[in-house]
């Protein structure tokens, strides 16, 4: 079992060292959201996470009402300007939010940012959402991308797995006082779901 934590400017300057010393081996850290917002501290937690030997993960928190290829574009763009891919980086979607939008809607623009990000960071993006958002339909079709639960009220690896899922991939088993994952696997197992092309010389 790997343990993982994910941030983001609420967070403000992470300590990566302390964390790396405290046994985490990989960690999410928030590149942009919607169309043109950008986390002031992403670049900074991305170069930290890199230096320790973290697996490096980012995430675009996604605005449904948006334009869903605007919204990929913009988190690649930023993903590329902190330094880009390496082998094994992860990429997620936080799709938590409906904007008031429809289900089949919310779910629309979700399938249409993982296509973008494959077709263009050659990277399978996991989901991140929690068990009400997705029983209501708002991730109807996102079955072939690996599933990162929010479910801080089941015991460490255990979450409800909601449809159209049939497994968990990520479990956010805690939230205070900071959000705390665990993925059942080895490093390689994690990093063989990420950014496979070796870094041009």
């Amino acid at each position: 079992m790997l343990h993982g934590i994910d941030v983001s400017n609420w967070q403000g300057a992470v300590d990566w060292d302390r964390h790396a010393r405290n046994g985490v081996a990989f960690a999410f850290a928030k590149a942009t959201e919607g169309g043109r917002f950008t986390d002031r501290w992403f670049g900074r937690n991305w170069t930290g996470m890199r230096e320790n030997w973290m697996v490096c993960g980012a995430y675009h928190f996604a605005r449904p009402t948006g334009d869903p290829e605007a919204q990929a574009n913009h988190f690649l763009q930023v993903v590329g300007q902190a330094g880009g891919l390496r082998r094994g980086d992860l990429l997620a979607l936080d799709l938590e939010t409906s904007d008031r939008m429809p289900p089949h809607k919310v779910a629309r623009f979700a399938r249409r940012w993982c296509q973008v990000v494959t077709a263009q960071a050659e990277v399978r993006p996991v989901v991140y959402t929690y068990l009400t958002f997705a029983q209501k339909g708002n991730c109807d079709g996102l079955e072939g991308y690996p599933l990162w639960i929010s479910a801080p009220d089941h015991p460490t690896g255990r979450p409800d797995v909601p449809g159209p899922w049939r497994r968990w991939t990520i479990h956010q088993h805690s939230t205070r006082p900071l959000d705390r994952n665990v993925f059942l696997g080895t490093r390689a197992e994690l990093t063989s779901l990420g950014y496979r092309r070796r870094r041009s010389a």
